[in-house]
């Protein structure tokens, strides 16, 4: 998990982000992870695709969770300006800091991951 500043407010989520141009999905989670945590992670597949508006904005995001394998610290990563930490954290302690998430989607990622959903990195294709 990453603690960081999400419109001034201090929120929990997983490391995230948005895709760059010419980029593939796991290139970005992979980017995306190193700047908001230090750690190299490798992709291995999709949890799932989710979509969420928020109540008070009406924006809508839709967010692509991947698991993958957590790599070594890179001693020379720089944290994204909004990170404060990164958190380990059990799925029990996620859950009582409901009120921090950044939206429902955080739990509703794990859970998804501890009921075992799991799709191929495959699942979009990239021109």
């Amino acid at each position: 998990m990453v603690e960081e500043i999400s419109n001034g407010i201090r929120v929990l989520n997983q490391p995230a982000g948005h895709w760059e141009a010419s980029e593939t999905g796991p290139k970005a989670i992979i980017r995306e992870t190193l700047e908001e945590t230090g750690y190299d992670f490798t992709p291995t597949e999709i949890v799932g695709i989710y979509s969420w508006t928020h109540p008070e904005t009406n924006d809508t995001y839709v967010r692509v969770t991947y698991t993958g394998q957590v790599g070594e610290p890179d001693p020379n990563a720089e944290l994204d300006a909004e990170i404060i930490q990164t958190k380990w954290m059990s799925y029990e302690q996620i859950q009582a800091a409901q009120n921090a998430l950044r939206s429902p989607l955080v739990l509703q990622c794990l859970d998804d991951y501890r009921r075992g959903q799991r799709y191929d990195l495959s699942l979009i294709y990239a021109l």
